[in-house]
């Protein structure tokens, strides 16, 4: 489980994290929704040991996030391969550097995205490299999952690959996923629990079902409406 308790994090005059207190419970699909510069990056770092709070804590299953960097996957909304690898070479590196890498898992899903491992990452198309990407850092078997605005700035048609390939290779009840994301129309129907963040803050948080029943809006309505009040005040 991970869980924040009253996390405060500024960057100079900047409050990214403001008293954050939550938990993320294990073997769920997570969407942690919000606008840009709600604090959805900071809190993703957070849990990777990028960042460390000001004030509060944070804890990967009990213990801080830099204890429990193996078992965390993590996904950057920027791209952190080197230009000159190929998609091989990427993936020889991961291999060599993480113990829970499945290379099964990666013959599979590299076909299945249409991807060929000669393939130079400084030559291809941005959605090819978002492809890329998330194959990297599926192929492991870690028991978090950490992808932060995974569909930024890549046509629909390769969201909708990246969604199926997360869904073909979910493990469920053994892995949790948590999406850092500000378009949430196509993990709608994916995740299991909804946390929108605004200023540092929780605003809302459920299980998805239940936030739609109680409220009978989708959550993109759901977001859309929180945010707008919050304008407002």
């Amino acid at each position: 489980m991970i869980r924040f308790d009253h996390v405060s994090k500024s960057y100079g005059r900047t409050q990214a994290l403001n008293g954050l207190t939550l938990e993320f419970v294990d073997g769920e699909i997570i969407g942690l929704f919000g606008p840009n510069g709600a604090g959805k990056s900071t809190t993703i770092k957070m849990i990777v040991g990028l960042s460390r709070p000001d004030r509060g804590e944070v804890w990967v299953d009990g213990k801080l996030p830099r204890q429990r960097r193996e078992s965390i996957a993590y996904l950057p909304e920027l791209n952190h391969l080197y230009h000159w690898w190929t998609l091989k070479d990427a993936a020889a590196f991961i291999q060599d550097f993480y113990n829970d890498w499945d290379e099964h898992c990666y013959q599979s899903q590299l076909h299945f995205l249409n991807l060929d491992e000669g393939m130079k990452l400084s030559k291809i198309s941005r959605g090819q490299l978002a492809k890329c990407r998330l194959l990297l850092t599926t192929s492991r078997r870690a028991p978090y999952l950490l992808l932060d605005e995974p569909f930024s700035g890549i046509d629909l048609m390769t969201r909708e690959e990246i969604i199926n390939s997360l869904i073909r290779e979910y493990q469920e009840g053994k892995q949790t996923i948590i999406i850092s994301t500000h378009e949430i129309d196509e993990i709608e129907n994916l995740v299991d629990r909804a946390f929108f963040i605004d200023h540092g803050s929780i605003r809302i948080s459920g299980k998805a079902e239940d936030l739609r029943a109680q409220k009978g809006m989708s959550l993109v309505e759901i977001m859309k409406e929180a945010f707008r009040h919050a304008e407002q005040q």
